[in-house]
């Protein structure tokens, strides 16, 4: 059927106000902020409490650019060194191919009001998605040299997977981590593995989340206990923004 230039003119009338509308949309902006505030049972680091396995108080924001750059901060309560760690990261970000995107960036560990305790760590991961699941993996290092470290160093690498399910908002998520260190979490022999499974809920700006979290230390004379390294099941509740 031959449809006239005339009456496809008028059809174009007749459709531009919702179409215009539509393609009016605003695009995205080239810089976002986000942010996020927690509350969790235990400060879980590598399978490590960092608060004594009591509750702390986390929360932070980062700066994110169209091109893949992004900064941001990121804190919480801790039961040693003056009580508060604060974190400042960078990097960038960009998609390999279709459904694989690259990151490379540093964090810096900062403990206010204790001295030669700063450690910086670079890091490089990629990230997987296929449908509903997730799949990241990463090495962070933090190189010798640093006066917190001295000649020691360390290295970590983990697997992330998540999973959400389809018409939920339940997310399964599990975590395998290895590290070596001469001192910065590396355990009784300087090597240790953490693991966590766990799921979340996400409802609207807030998601509850719970997880089993354990490590391969030795139980021998208490010592996985004493460094706050055994298995636990922990609680968080956050607010994104």
């Amino acid at each position: 059927m031959r449809i006239s230039k005339l009456l496809l003119g008028a059809l174009a009338l007749t459709a531009v106000s919702p179409a215009f509308a539509q393609d009016q949309t605003e695009p995205a902006p080239p810089v976002t902020i986000t942010g996020s505030a927690t509350v969790t049972s235990d400060y879980r680091f590598r399978g490590f409490s960092q608060s004594n396995e009591k509750a702390a108080i986390q929360g932070g924001f980062a700066v994110n650019h169209e091109s893949g750059a992004y900064i941001g901060t990121w804190g919480s309560s801790i039961g040693f060194n003056n009580g508060t760690e604060i974190d400042i990261y960078g990097g960038f970000t960009k998609e390999l191919v279709p459904g694989l995107t690259g990151d490379v960036g540093a964090t810096l560990y900062l403990y206010p009001g204790s001295s030669n305790t700063t450690v910086i760590e670079p890091y490089v991961a990629l990230t997987g998605t296929l449908g509903p699941a997730s799949l990241k993996g990463g090495v962070a290092w933090a190189p010798s040299g640093q006066t917190s470290l001295g000649k020691d160093s360390g290295v970590y690498v983990y697997g992330d997977l998540a999973v959400g399910i389809p018409n939920s908002p339940l997310k399964v998520k599990a975590h395998l981590g290895y590290a070596k260190s001469d001192s910065f979490l590396g355990g009784l022999d300087g090597e240790v593995l953490d693991y966590s499974l766990g799921a979340e809920v996400t409802w609207q700006a807030l998601t509850l989340g719970v997880a089993y979290v354990n490590t391969d230390e030795t139980n021998a004379l208490g010592w996985k206990k004493s460094i706050g390294a055994d298995g636990a099941a922990v609680f968080s509740i956050t607010a994104a923004f």
